[in-house]
């Protein structure tokens, strides 16, 4: 759920091809929306989807990382050895 602030709206220009123009106001006259609706729930669907692309991408490479480990092909660390490694910035 988003706060007041963050519902707050700016105006933004785009330059979009005609026939993309052409399609969403097709999509206005059907569902009777107007195009800043079908615009703003399209750019919320890509970014949803981007998030998940990166969770999922995240996500992988942690499994693949355990199962490294797990085989012994990457040295286990304790969650301290973790933190003290971001925390000095050394990664070696």
């Amino acid at each position: 759920m988003q706060n007041l602030s963050q519902l707050k709206k700016q105006q933004v220009g785009l330059r979009l091809p005609k026939y993309i123009i052409d399609e969403i106001d097709e999509l206005t006259k059907q569902f009777s929306l107007n195009r800043t609706d079908i615009v703003v729930e399209a750019i919320k669907s890509y970014l949803a989807d981007q998030k998940a692309k990166m969770f999922y991408e995240s996500f992988d490479m942690s499994c693949k990382e355990l199962k490294a480990i797990i085989k012994g092909d990457l040295p286990e660390t304790t969650l301290r050895e973790l933190i003290d490694e971001i925390e000095t910035g050394n990664n070696s």
